[in-house]
């Protein structure tokens, strides 16, 4: 095993200073505001907020993410619900994508497949079950 160096440095010219909102009911918002290296605030750059919510699905709650296009706080609140809707849309059609994917790559047995590594070489008859 070589020894790498893994170089872990953070871009002095993007830091924020990160301040969470809630209204304890529906979710968060993240306000993300540009600071320099010193901790002051960077005037040049936009103040960013990022909406935080949740969808259930069958394996537990899956964390969603999304920017929301505002200039202030109170655009940010108003801009949480149709932000929310469509990162949650996105995220439910990425899930029933990836979820065909993985349906069209089952190996059915005797299709020549290698479901458990018997690739061809496995029980004779195509791994199906042998009546004398």
């Amino acid at each position: 095993m070589s020894e790498e160096k893994i170089e872990a440095s953070m871009d002095r010219d993007s830091l924020y200073r990160e301040e969470m909102i809630s209204d304890r009911k529906m979710g968060t918002i993240r306000v993300m505001t540009p600071i320099k290296p010193d901790g002051s605030d960077d005037d040049a750059r936009k103040v960013l907020y990022v909406g935080q919510a949740q969808i259930m699905t069958p394996m537990g709650a899956l964390p969603v993410a999304f920017e929301i296009e505002a200039d202030s706080l109170d655009q940010a609140v108003d801009g949480y619900a149709d932000a929310a809707k469509e990162a949650i849309d996105n995220t439910i059609k990425e899930l029933q994508e990836l979820q065909r994917q993985a349906q069209s790559s089952i190996v059915v047995p005797g299709s020549g497949g290698g479901a458990g590594g018997l690739g061809g070489g496995g029980m004779p008859g195509g791994g199906g079950i042998q009546i004398p």
